[in-house]
């Protein structure tokens, strides 16, 4: 089946199969490797895109559903430059990632959460983030990066 939709701001078109998951479609077939797929069943987040601005599990999404859709992945958050957006460099000057599995799904989790609330206390990061697993960093990290990407982004207090 034929599917038309936005990727990282560029119009794409794909043949899936009705079956086929976003995220086999987006890794597979549009080679945007970035998503992850862990769980396959929508637990642990790796897979987390924007799908018309709002967190979708990529691995429990069909690409016919995306049909139409605007979808922002993890390559989509850098520059059209390359450089950086401000919450991949916190992750990086923060230390919020080791392994890596999961940080694309935090950051999308974290992107979607910095485009809704101006500020964004360290509890309600926790809470925001809950749905995305980390097997690695302890979390810490991860809340003091999205902590100070509030702050650069000028959405949040500067941590403390």
């Amino acid at each position: 089946m034929k599917v038309e939709f936005t990727v990282n701001g560029d119009r794409r078109t794909v043949e899936v199969e009705p079956r086929r998951t976003l995220a086999d479609a987006l890794r597979e077939d549009l080679g945007l490797t970035g998503t992850h797929v862990g769980c396959e069943h929508g637990v642990c987040g790796a897979c987390t895109v924007l799908v018309d601005g709002e967190p979708v599990r990529a691995c429990l999404m069909f690409g016919v559903q995306a049909d139409g859709a605007s979808v922002t992945t993890v390559e989509g958050m850098a520059g059209e430059d390359g450089s950086l957006h401000p919450l991949q460099e916190a992750f990086s000057t923060r230390h919020g990632l080791q392994c890596g599995f999961c940080t694309p799904g935090m950051l999308m989790s974290a992107l979607d959460l910095l485009n809704r609330e101006e500020r964004p206390c360290r509890a309600r990061i926790r809470e925001e983030l809950s749905g995305n697993i980390c097997r690695c960093t302890g979390y810490v990290g991860i809340v003091d990066a999205v902590e100070a990407a509030a702050g650069e982004l000028g959405t949040g207090a500067e941590p403390a």
